[in-house]
């Protein structure tokens, strides 16, 4: 009886330990920092938290960064999310992250439709 109940406890703590991301879980795509560098796992960017001034910190967009990173890695929420939430808190609104070609608005206004002429 002893044996079946062992057996039970390590089944259960291998099954919990199966359903949990570590904290070494990788991005998807790596985060590019604004002063260089990559944030590539879930530990990369808990450190690079960690280690901001306690003003930037206490800000809320670290602290939900800092909130969907532990999600992410213990307790098996979406490593998309904690991406997302470092990328909010590193490039807050209004500071574009990329110059996308697809939106350059040089084509406006080089010609005119036939209704215009």
């Amino acid at each position: 009886m002893f044996a079946e109940i062992e057996s039970a406890v390590q089944l259960r703590q291998s099954s919990l330990r199966s359903c949990i991301v570590s904290w070494s879980a990788r991005f998807p795509d790596p985060i590019a920092l604004p002063a260089g560098g990559k944030l590539a796992t879930l530990q990369d960017a808990g450190e690079y938290i960690t280690r901001l001034p306690k003003q930037a910190h206490d800000t809320p967009p670290w602290q939900n960064a800092m909130h969907v990173l532990i999600q992410a890695a213990e307790y098996d929420g979406p490593i998309e999310f904690a991406r997302l939430g470092m990328l909010q808190a590193l490039f807050p609104k209004g500071t574009p992250v990329y110059h996308s070609v697809d939106k350059d608005p040089k084509w406006r206004n080089r010609y005119k439709l036939v209704r215009d002429q």
